[in-house]
């Protein structure tokens, strides 16, 4: 929240080379199942909230963008491919994940649920382990160093090796 309680949302993309902000409340959120999410975000689907451009300032570096269709474009970043935006004649949509704190922005509606995937509304049935609790994927975690931009504004990045 700022001084004045106006909530302010940041994010970014995986590597950091874009980052943004938006003063104000975001609109809705959702999840859109359509082929063109589903491929432009590699996964079951797309999950957006949309918001006002008015509001959204890009803090650092700004989207590539691929025309997808006649009349939208999708944000993405150049560096690392990180999804970022859909943009439409009637307005601009973040992606949910692409948010520092992306779990304070729950969808309330889906989109083109004619091309959902079948299996995506069991998935929450499967068996679910703690990663760490495999020996093996533990073994392969503890010796990763990440190079994902933390989930906060910075200054400068990538930050500067202090070894070097």
């Amino acid at each position: 929240m700022s001084l004045d309680n106006t909530p302010v949302y940041s994010g970014g993309c995986q590597c950091g080379a874009v980052r943004f902000r938006i003063e104000g409340a975001l609109g809705e959120a959702s999840v859109c199942h359509c082929r063109m999410c589903q491929k432009a975000f590699g996964a079951f689907y797309a999950p957006l909230v949309s918001v006002s451009p008015e509001k959204l300032e890009w803090t650092r570096g700004e989207p590539k963008r691929f025309r997808s269709s006649n009349l939208v474009l999708r944000g993405f970043c150049g560096e690392c491919g990180t999804p970022l935006t859909y943009e439409a004649p009637d307005g601009i949509a973040l992606a949910i994940g692409a948010f520092d704190s992306p779990a304070e922005i729950a969808p309330v509606i889906q989109w083109g649920i004619e091309n959902k995937l079948p299996y995506v509304d069991s998935v929450h049935r499967l068996p679910g382990k703690d990663t760490m609790a495999d020996e093996e994927a533990a073994s392969f975690l503890v010796r990763i160093v990440s190079h994902q931009h933390p989930d906060h504004d910075t200054d400068t990045w990538p930050q500067k090796d202090s070894t070097s």
